[in-house]
């Protein structure tokens, strides 16, 4: 367990530096920090995969990935 939390939080820690580069990105085009659509995408696809806590686990996934510019 203690292994797999462990490359959870590293798949975390790189899902955020990603995260940072599309926003940097979309900033620098003159587009905005945050895409509200793909948001939603993301929310919807882990609440198909994982139910309604992974509704929770989306957003807070998404909480720790904005604005980390």
């Amino acid at each position: 367990i203690d292994a797999l939390n462990d490359r959870i939080i590293g798949l975390i820690q790189e899902r955020m530096a990603v995260s940072a580069v599309i926003q940097e990105a979309r900033i620098t085009s003159g587009g905005r920090r945050v895409n509200l659509y793909r948001e939603m995408e993301i929310l919807n696809h882990y609440s198909e995969a994982l139910g309604k806590q992974g509704t929770s686990l989306a957003m807070t996934l998404l909480e720790l990935c904005r604005g980390r510019i």
